[in-house]
């Protein structure tokens, strides 16, 4: 047993569904282009919730608010074109998320935003850019909705507590 402590990189994911279709993002990858969920890494000091908003922001030039968790997944990526094994642990949020901000660019790397249906979305999964693009929207057509206040932030994110 490796004496090295497990870090899997913490992300966030923006499930948005309006008139039936979900906002997907078209964006770079080593891979290629690939269709994501508006997400992305959780930053120091930041909660789940500030972070699936700020992402979808910066992601799709939109506003999100986010209404429930859909779920909570891990998943280990392996990437063929550097060898990269990475582990994620992907807090999906859903919610709805207002007009695009005229002038706002969209975050590096995003070359669009594409509302899809479910089954464009089944039909694009190769484009994934992960499996759980497909699984998040799979869990929530089915529903899944768990109250916000299941992930807490405690204080001490932002102002550690010292130990004397």
């Amino acid at each position: 047993m490796s004496s090295e402590r497990f870090r899997p990189s913490v992300t966030v994911a923006a499930i948005i569904e309006s008139g039936g279709r979900y906002l997907l993002v078209e964006e770079h990858t080593p891979e290629g282009l690939r269709l994501n969920n508006p997400a992305g890494h959780l930053e120091p000091g930041e909660s789940p919730l500030q972070g699936v908003v700020r992402e979808a922001l910066e992601e799709t030039a939109r506003a999100f608010a986010p209404q429930a968790l859909v779920g909570v997944y891990l998943s280990r990526f392996q990437r063929p074109a550097t060898g990269e094994d990475v582990t994620y642990l992907r807090f999906a949020f859903c919610g709805g998320v207002g007009e695009a901000q005229t002038g706002r660019a969209l975050d590096t790397g995003i070359v669009r935003t594409l509302w899809l249906t479910p089954d464009e979305v089944r039909a694009s999964a190769a484009r994934h850019r992960s499996p759980l693009v497909l699984r998040c929207m799979e869990d929530h057509l089915a529903g899944r909705r768990f109250p916000l206040e299941l992930v807490t932030t405690d204080a001490s994110l932002v102002a550690p507590e010292i130990k004397r």
